[in-house]
């Protein structure tokens, strides 16, 4: 469910579905989500994905960690760290050891958080009476293959890198593309359409700036640095020079210099104090000035003036709807995403061994840090497997 950041990424997972019987997780399985148990060759399955992803992306072989003795780990470690540079010593098997463990302790996090996450959408979905028809996941998974594999040949490589089987990325997309947006659909659906003529009225009236314009006026300035520059700037323009080339020859503000003294559709309080007092106080087409200023010395005319406008509360009703509408439906997700993962983590039993942050009763380690608990993150999984999203 991309949509819930809290969580994570959510990936699929063949999980088994069959109801247990009570009694706790069975010896078989490795976690149980409600009455669901996921079973160890489940675990190990998306493991080996996630390891195959990571070597894929490095371009090495796979080799899974295999504790508790991690043999075939520090062999593998051994083979790809090619010859040693002279003086260079080789770690030593402990070292490698504590390597391997590291290793097996990310990957198993990995799958186990996107098995577990996998099973609370599925949850949810039956709990909501969401549904995803085989036509419906079939359509979809036809359509993403299309897109990001064009040739059969890539699609089997892809295949063939990582691990993965038609069956894990039909279900994947099931619960991606197919049951996570009908989830959020149905959870969000009704704040959007519950907006009220006299809600979007209340905005309306707290919010009116933002629906009209102030009183602005197109001016006409010269900016001096000295007074006695100001007033003689001044009498050119009586004297019948034009406003334009009297900015041109004597202003030191290089914008409206440029354009003949122009200084459009000020507003109230925008400029300096002064100037803005000034300029809100004067007449139509009269020259004044000079107003002192910490800038330098102004004279200005109020060439135009734009009355207040304010736009009618019929013609942005639907819009205001709308926004709020849409924030409305982002504090419901936001409020369902913290009681989903609140709710489903109390679901979640693990065996000892198994026990990470989505699991009920969690204690993050003392002395060191908790390991991630964000859907696998191998660089196939953020690019390749990023084709069936």
């Amino acid at each position: 469910m991309r949509s819930i950041s809290a969580l994570g990424a959510i990936f699929f997972a063949a999980i088994g579905i069959a109801a247990c019987g009570g009694g706790g997780i069975p010896s078989n399985a490795v976690v149980q989500v409600g009455e669901t148990p996921v079973s160890k060759s489940t675990f190990e399955h998306w493991v080996g994905i996630v390891a195959n992803s990571s070597s894929a992306s490095t371009g090495t072989k796979a080799v899974v960690p295999d504790p508790p003795t991690y043999s075939a780990c520090i062999a593998h470690l051994k083979e790809v760290q090619g010859k040693l540079a002279k003086g260079q010593k080789a770690p030593s098997d402990a070292q490698l050891k504590a390597q391997c463990e590291q290793q097996y302790t990310s990957y198993k996090t990995s799958a186990l958080d996107f098995l577990i996450q996998s099973n609370w959408i599925i949850g949810q979905a039956n709990e909501l009476k969401v549904s995803a028809s085989n036509a419906e996941v079939e359509k979809k998974f036809n359509e993403l293959k299309k897109q990001q594999f064009p040739k059969q040949a890539d699609y089997e490589k892809f295949l063939k890198s990582t691990g993965f089987t038609t069956s894990d990325l039909l279900l994947r997309v099931k619960i991606q593309s197919v049951l996570a947006p009908k989830i959020q659909k149905k959870v969000t659906g009704e704040a959007k359409k519950n907006v009220t003529k006299a809600e979007a009225e209340k905005y309306f009236k707290d919010h009116e700036s933002l629906y009209g314009k102030p009183e602005r006026r197109d001016l006409l300035i010269v900016l001096t640095k000295h007074e006695a520059e100001a007033k003689a700037a001044k009498a050119e323009i009586e004297s019948g020079k034009s406003f334009a080339s009297v900015a041109k020859s004597r202003s030191i503000d290089p914008v409206s210099k440029a354009k003949g003294g122009e200084l459009p559709e000020v507003q109230k309080g925008q400029e300096e104090k002064a100037l803005s007092e000034a300029v809100f106080a004067a007449k139509l087409h009269t020259l004044s000035g000079p107003v002192k200023t910490p800038f330098g010395y102004y004279v200005f005319e109020v060439k135009q003036v734009l009355p207040a406008s304010h736009e009618s509360f019929s013609k942005v009703e639907a819009s205001i709807k709308q926004q709020l509408g849409a924030e409305s439906q982002q504090k419901k997700w936001a409020t369902f995403v913290k009681e989903f993962k609140k709710r489903w983590t109390a679901k979640t039993e693990c065996k000892s061994e198994f026990m990470v942050e989505l699991c009920k009763g969690y204690k993050a380690p003392k002395t060191s840090t908790a390991p991630s608990t964000t859907a696998p993150p191998v660089k196939s999984s953020t690019t390749t497997t990023s084709k069936t999203k």
